[in-house]
């Protein structure tokens, strides 16, 4: 179990928050809106308001204990890197941190944060995705260049096995994973392995070339 501290209790927050508590690690929830503390002391394993903009507080709260921080204030840019800049030297192995734009993920990237999202960013480009493609079901940006995708199985693929269907060869794509309508799930799958009725595939690869894999493969 993993020592988890999520600081910033907006909507983001809440959901990474609750989220990591419910999976059975140990979260301590920290906002400095006592509203927002008292409307998810019950959905997690601790919740303090605190400045964490203070390293005092920071120590008080033990902050050096805890495996991975997430740092997710949205109002204010400069509490946002101070708070990264604070967990890195206290030690945190691991920090995300949510940027509002390129400039503030820079900055945040170069006082130590491990990892920066834009979640709203994020979230509306899975949306437009999944508006222009009624295959498409999930998007995940791994790099500005490569990205992993969840796709509904085409239907004349069906019984046609992976060698069959020689994706890598075509596209340049590999296939992670094929989740199957029992749950069932096959993680890297074989080349003998065949395709069914209504399975999903997780594919990774350049995301030029997933996106010619689905002009070409539904058109």
């Amino acid at each position: 179990m993993k020592q988890f501290i999520i600081i910033g209790m907006g909507r983001f927050g809440e959901s990474i928050a609750t989220s990591l508590y419910d999976m059975g690690h140990d979260v301590l929830a920290v906002d400095i809106d006592e509203e927002r503390v008292q409307s998810i002391s019950s959905k997690v394993s601790h919740a303090v308001q605190a400045d964490a903009t203070d390293e005092q507080t920071l120590d008080a709260l033990g902050i050096s204990n805890f495996d991975v921080a997430v740092v997710t204030i949205g109002g204010s840019v400069q509490a946002s890197m101070l708070i990264t800049m604070l967990c890195k030297e206290h030690g945190i192995k691991y920090v995300l941190a949510k940027a509002q734009n390129k400039l503030h993920a820079k900055v945040l990237y170069k006082i130590g944060a491990d990892k920066v999202v834009f979640p709203e960013r994020d979230m509306g480009l899975r949306i437009a995705r999944s508006l222009v493609s009624s295959n498409f079901l999930d998007y995940i940006e791994l790099t500005p260049d490569y990205s992993i995708v969840e796709l509904k199985a085409a239907s004349n693929w069906e019984n046609k096995s992976l060698q069959q269907l020689d994706i890598r060869a075509k596209y340049g794509i590999n296939i992670m994973a094929i989740k199957q309508q029992n749950d069932k799930v096959s993680v890297s799958p074989a080349g003998e392995d065949k395709i069914q009725k209504d399975d999903i595939l997780v594919v990774i690869g350049k995301s030029q070339d997933i996106k010619r894999f689905q002009e070409k493969t539904y058109e």
